[in-house]
């Protein structure tokens, strides 16, 4: 096996080691710790990150990619495939390699259109031919398939209560352990909802995710539990590989965004002048660009470049990784002007306060003033306009995508589901379920990222800290 990192992967991982030296960072001052605490007394705010938490594992895991080696050439050569998969496509390799001839309906194990099947007589009929993996274990759909769904249900639910559980205890002993306290006493404390900390919100979440993961493992082997699309591919396979897109669009394109923003917003409020004037003339050009546009020329542009150096993107993988990494820079550098806009105007009535006249006055130097004054006081709209700007962006994937202009065409995306589906809802019978798996998990995610957004904005907000 021989580890593959892609372009996205390297930023995705430093994105990660940021978040983790951040948190270390806050952890050790009382005013960057004080607001997050104040996020986990929020019942809604813990319980949307728990389930951002298990979006960003399962980017994470289809984040880390290799290349296996063929059975042949693992005897005696040295040679690798040259398909890229990920730890997260072993993990769900049913799903991966449960491909059908074409449409199939949800928990179906025949094919969603007629076709023309040989009998066992020779002569010919129309019929519903039987899936190839969907159902395959059935000898009678029509009679066993309904009471197999219902007893994996119930196996489903009774692993995803064992998880639930065993991550309960878990946590019950840490807390236990921190507080000093009886096992028992821990957890009669949890469930009646005493302390700081919601724990009934996040356990609650946990178990719900728990069961879904259960029933997943116990229906997702043996049924397409989301259908198949046009060339048969599993959709759900298809609907969380896309997390990752999702993920990427939005945090890459918010590490593009934040140093054209910051930079730029405190330099103009506080300096003022000529060079107030240069950055707004920046900022307010590029606003006055529509931002489909730019996008639409830089994939056109990188469609060239590409064809003009096909050798060093032979991979299908690379390819999609780089119109990846394009659309998320292109995203950063047409989103940063509202932010900047913001900080500059925070930046113009900080620098009229009696604490910046006063450091002035003893002669501190203009970069110690930005960096140890004024930036540590503007870090509340930073955080908030971070998670705001995030479920934004992974819509904005899928209207770019939609209309052709977003992601590669080969790479899952939500964006690509939907504009897959988009014409066979016109056909009879319909095919819906690509497009309602797309909107279930990206739904699920948007919300998620909105609710948490609130819980943070209440708590960094100095305003809304004050009215308290």
């Amino acid at each position: 096996m021989q580890p593959i990192l892609l372009k996205t992967d390297v930023l995705f991982f430093v994105l990660l080691a940021a978040a983790a030296v951040y948190a270390w960072h806050a952890r050790r001052h009382e005013h960057l710790r004080a607001p997050w605490r104040q996020v986990a007394r929020q019942p809604l705010g813990m319980a949307a990150a728990v389930v951002l938490a298990a979006y960003v594992l399962i980017a994470l895991l289809d984040s880390l990619h290799f290349r296996a080696a063929p059975a042949a050439a693992g005897q005696g050569g040295g040679a690798y495939s040259r398909d890229i998969n990920s730890v997260f496509d072993v993990l769900v390799a049913p799903l991966r390699d449960g491909v059908e001839r074409t449409y199939s309906a949800p928990f179906a194990a025949e094919a969603y259109a007629k076709e023309i099947v040989e009998l066992a007589d020779g002569s010919n009929s129309r019929a519903y031919p039987r899936l190839e993996h969907g159902g395959a274990h059935l000898r009678d759909p029509a009679s066993e398939r309904g009471p197999d769904i219902a007893a994996r249900l119930i196996g489903g639910i009774l692993i995803g209560v064992a998880l639930a559980l065993a991550v309960g205890a878990a946590v019950v002993t840490a807390c236990a352990r921190k507080a000093h306290a009886p096992w028992t006493a821990t957890a009669l404390a949890m469930l009646r909802g005493d302390g700081q900390v919601p724990w009934r919100a996040i356990l609650g979440t946990v178990l719900v995710l728990a069961l879904l993961l259960g029933c997943g493992i116990e229906l997702a082997p043996y049924y397409h539990v989301f259908g198949t699309d046009q060339v048969g591919n599993d959709v759900l396979y298809q609907a969380l590989k896309s997390i990752r897109t999702g993920l990427l669009i939005g945090t890459l394109t918010t590490l593009v965004m934040l140093p054209f923003a910051i930079v730029l917003g405190l330099v103009a409020g506080y300096f003022g002048g000529w060079v107030d004037d240069a950055i707004q003339y920046l900022y307010t050009t590029l606003s006055s660009i529509p931002g489909v546009l730019l996008v639409a020329a830089s994939a056109l542009m990188l469609e060239i470049y590409m064809s003009r150096h096909a050798d060093s993107y032979a991979s299908l993988a690379a390819r999609a990784d780089l119109r990846l990494l394009a659309l998320c820079l292109i995203l950063g550098v047409t989103t940063w002007t509202g932010l900047c806009r913001y900080l500059r105007g925070e930046a113009l009535k900080l620098r009229a306060v009696d604490f910046i006249e006063a450091a002035r006055a003893f002669g501190v130097s203009h970069g110690k003033i930005l960096t140890r004054h004024i930036l540590p006081n503007i870090m509340h709209i930073v955080m908030i306009s971070i998670v705001l700007d995030f479920s934004g962006l992974v819509l904005a994937e899928a209207v770019l995508t939609y209309i052709d202009i977003g992601v590669d065409p080969s790479m899952d995306s939500w964006g690509n589901m939907i504009n897959g589906a988009r014409l066979e809802l016109a056909r009879e019978p319909v095919v819906w379920w690509s497009l309602c798996a797309a909107f279930v998990l990206m739904f699920a995610l948007v919300l998620a990222a909105n609710i948490f957004a609130d819980a943070v904005r209440d708590a960094f907000d100095p305003r809304l800290r004050d009215m308290e």
